[in-house]
């Protein structure tokens, strides 16, 4: 890599689930470097599968600290000897697995901010942690301590309110709330806790980076709409928790120079300035570059819908988060889980394994399904809980069966109707510019994306997102160093690719759906009201 040394660059980190990777993205905002440590192959020392243990119970999951600071090492000796040009870095961000947490022992950031060139971190900061075993986002052995904290506020609607989530169990606080309940000799040892963003970026800063608002939103702890700790989350959760988290700062903060140890060992300049880093779900809205009234749908193994929001109506379903890179807006998400695989299901039912025949029952039958509507969920929905497939005609009564195309296009209509009736629900609503960026599996066929249009009344485009978290790192590098200068984010980034135009709505679509919808949300809460449990 050394012919482009001569490139000014920011560059872009992601500490993710299973990997550590970086890209170098240069003043035109072209990626000219990537690499990437993967934890399983790179650390076969860690044990790990997939990134993560898995314990006994099943629902503790954790990832080993050092595994996070040796792929640092690793991959920052890769740059060097591939002969990337440090002194040419100008600022660098990056992104964390949302949710997880790291506990440094008490005197830990006294070693930080004494750090020799001659070692590496992972032989200087082997005893700098209280808590070996990190907490991640796949745990859900919180339950008790959601319950709790839900309690405490007055409810699960209050909590969302606040916080922007009702409780949930990888959350941050509840993680912390079981860490104090059932490890108090060794959270009384901790004298700062950091999200697995706020402690990457700690390294380099060779000091305890703060957490940022947008990452902050995904502890249970933060007053979203004034940006301060919640008193009673953290006095919920455990004693003396707000000196240990420290002060959370708008997420285009410039947060300090990097670290002497990295000038001196790798030779990046004194100046190179470290910005706040971020959850991976807000660093990959920077990536996919998305301004107010879009949204990002990734339709993968399950769907995750990205919204970016002005007035946020915190549910009891979705997460509302601080805007990554607008401190005035705010960005939701919504995962819905039968995605892909449901849609492969139906495929293999109703189109002979086939998606060109799956394409051709799109093409065939009409905008709005001559009024007939799916609900499609062979696993527990989490938008909204419910199981099980449920089919009506255009009177709304209950049927057992469509004909296959028929089938196809509720589905597929289904599940967009789904996605629109609950962004509207988290205050979500469609603009004259809004896009739509689809990203994913099934982003590839332009039948589905057809339909994604015209439910929502919006043009689809579609991006390559495969580093959207690194590369939107960068681009919040690049950011934050104008950030003084009042720059908006969309003008930092106009230089970057363009996504490409796949499908705009059909016109009358707008007419037809307006109805359906309507319909749609009735019928969910018929469906929801009969499948619920008796117990609930």
């Amino acid at each position: 890599m050394a012919e482009h040394s001569a490139r000014h660059c920011c560059l872009g980190w992601d500490f993710s689930t299973q990997q550590v990777k970086v890209v170098a993205v240069d003043a035109e905002l072209n990626v000219f470097y990537e690499d990437s440590v993967h934890f399983d192959r790179d650390l076969p020392e860690f044990r790990t599968q997939g990134g993560v243990h898995v314990h006994e119970d099943g629902l503790t999951v954790t990832s080993p600290v050092l595994m996070w600071v040796q792929a640092l090492d690793i991959i920052l000796e890769k740059m060097k000897a591939s002969g990337f040009d440090f002194s040419q870095v100008l600022a660098l961000s990056g992104a964390g697995q949302q949710h997880g947490s790291v506990y440094w022992k008490a005197g830990a950031n006294q070693v930080l901010m004494s750090l020799t060139p001659d070692l590496l971190l992972r032989e200087q900061l082997q005893a700098c942690f209280s808590i070996s075993d990190s907490p991640v986002w796949m745990d859900s052995s919180t339950t008790a301590q959601c319950r709790q904290l839900e309690a405490t506020v007055g409810g699960a609607q209050a909590l969302s309110s606040l916080t922007g989530s009702r409780a949930y169990e990888r959350f941050t606080g509840n993680q912390i709330a079981k860490i104090y309940q059932k490890n108090p000799e060794a959270y009384s040892r901790t004298e700062r806790i950091s999200l697995v963003s706020s402690f990457a970026a700690s390294l380099f800063l060779g000091s305890y980076s703060p957490i940022d608002h947008s990452d902050g939103s995904g502890m249970n702890l933060l007053q979203i709409q004034d940006k301060v700790w919640s008193q009673a989350c953290l006095g919920a959760c455990a004693p003396g928790l707000e000196e240990k988290l420290g002060q959370p700062v708008p997420s285009c903060s410039v947060v300090g120079a990097i670290s002497s140890y990295f000038v001196q060992r790798y030779g990046f300049p004194a100046g190179c300035k470290v910005v706040a880093f971020t959850g991976d779900n807000p660093a990959s809205l920077a990536g996919m570059r998305l301004e107010e009234g879009d949204i990002a749908v990734s339709l993968g193994t399950s769907d995750t819908l990205f919204l970016w929001l002005q007035e946020p109506m915190p549910a009891l379903e979705g997460h509302i988060f601080c805007n990554p890179v607008d401190p005035q807006h705010y960005m939701a998400l919504l995962c819905f889980k039968n995605g892909s695989l449901m849609r492969e299901k139906i495929r293999d039912e109703s189109a002979s394994r086939s998606w060109s025949e799956f394409s051709k029952a799109l093409r065939s039958t009409e905008l709005g399904n001559g009024g007939n509507l799916g609900f499609y969920f062979d696993v527990m929905e989490i938008t909204p809980e419910i199981i099980g497939r449920h089919r009506f005609n255009a009177e709304n009564h209950e049927v057992s069966a469509f004909p296959w195309d028929v089938e196809i296009r509720a589905l597929i209509e289904g599940q967009f109707m789904a996605k629109k009736i609950h962004a509207e629900g988290l205050g979500y609503r469609v603009m004259p510019k809004t896009k739509i960026l689809a990203t994913g599996g099934a982003s590839h066929n332009k039948d589905i994306l057809q339909v994604l249009a015209d439910v929502f009344g919006a043009p689809v485009y579609v991006i390559d997102t495969a580093n959207s978290a690194c590369v939107g790192s960068a681009y919040r590098a690049f950011h934050g160093l104008a950030a003084g200068t009042n720059m908006p984010f969309s003008e930092v980034v106009k230089l970057a690719p363009n996504p490409r135009l796949a499908a705009t709505p059909t016109p009358g679509a707008f007419q037809v759906y307006e109805a359906l919808l309507q319909r749609y949300a009735v019928l969910e809460q018929r469906v929801l009201t009969q499948t619920r449990r008796p117990s609930e």
